[in-house]
């Protein structure tokens, strides 16, 4: 994804940019949908294992002021973003899809939320969408949505009729390294991942950091006063990041198998992803050995059973406070 940056000031230093602008655009709204794709799949088939819940629509949005101010102007151009929020993407066979909303269009307002006009100056952030996201996410999970958006200058009104689906916001981080990461409301994966593995291996990166909101492993970690970051793989903290993570392990199992992945698409990603890239010395203080997690992942699908949506044990120590004993969960790699 970092070609992404690069098309852009080739582009700028070329008398190319237009082309080149269209085609990097095209690639962003690429990466983000396929990220959406996923998310939407596993919040919404996972809904009835969630504590709290957002309406399902199946849209991916987008601000100008996601953009640099020297593309600003070409990215407004680009999806016809002439109003606050731009429609980057709808699901296929989603609520917004089956209402007649299309990429491209803008919203005005959803229900009761009016979204702010966009600011024309100031540097790149997100902070625009995350407001408009959180504020869609507030309203009813099942209850019908008035949508006022624009489409080419005319006004348009469709109601969306959205399902129910667990409240995460998954993104998408431009990086060359390998990070994935959840704060309790944000699931985020770098763009280095989709460049190398394939989708339901993604699928399974993102359903383990999905775990960990879902079992509100942040908001129990800082109730017990946790250091993260580097101090996470000393002290006090190692016995219970690895007991999250275990958690995590065996929860992102059930929540691939009730979405319709092949829950062994964690151990593929585990088998090429952890010889090189798990090894590291705080990682492997944070984290369990990975054969070990493996181990423990390939118990969890084998007692997965039949019914849908599976429910593990480990759904409901979300709401009792960590302990800590992260080797009754452990199953040692033979």
């Amino acid at each position: 994804m970092f070609a992404l940056a690069a098309a852009f000031a080739v582009a700028a230093t070329t008398g190319q940019a237009k082309a080149a602008d269209d085609e990097a655009f095209e690639s962003v709204r690429a990466a983000d949908t396929v990220i959406a794709r996923i998310g939407y799949r596993l919040a919404t088939a996972n809904a009835s294992l969630c504590d709290s819940l957002e309406p399902g629509l199946g849209l991916v949005l987008q601000t100008p002021e996601q953009y640099e101010p020297g593309l600003r102007e070409e990215a407004v151009h680009h999806f016809h973003m002439d109003g606050p929020i731009g429609v980057e993407a709808v699901l296929p066979d989603s609520p917004a899809a089956a209402a007649g909303i299309e990429a491209d269009d803008v919203l005005v307002s959803a229900g009761s939320v009016r979204f702010a006009p966009a600011t024309p100056d100031g540097g790149a952030t997100t902070q625009g969408l995350i407001r408009a996201n959180a504020a869609l996410a507030a309203l009813p999970a099942n209850a019908p949505i008035e949508i006022h958006g624009r489409r080419n200058g005319q006004d348009y009104v469709r109601t969306v009729d959205p399902v129910p689906a667990c409240r995460t916001r998954f993104e998408m981080l431009i990086s060359n390294s390998y990070t994935a990461q959840s704060d309790g409301e944000m699931v985020q994966a770098s763009s280095r991942f989709f460049q190398e593995y394939p989708e339901d291996q993604i699928a399974a990166l993102l359903a383990h950091e999905f775990a960990h909101n879902i079992l509100h492993h942040r908001e129990r970690m800082e109730e017990i006063g946790l250091s993260f970051g580097m101090l996470s793989g000393f002290g006090r903290n190692v016995r219970y990041f690895r007991e999250t993570e275990l958690q995590a392990d065996i929860l992102s199992v059930s929540l691939l198998a009730n979405a319709g992945y092949d829950p062994e698409a964690i151990v593929r990603f585990w088998q090429k992803f952890g010889p090189s890239k798990a090894s590291g010395i705080l990682l492997s203080r944070s984290h369990p050995a990975w054969k070990d997690r493996v181990a423990t992942i390939e118990k969890a699908i084998a007692d997965l059973g039949q019914t849908r949506p599976n429910r593990p044990k480990v759904l409901a120590s979300r709401d009792e406070p960590l302990d800590g004993n992260w080797q009754a969960l452990l199953v040692r790699a033979r």
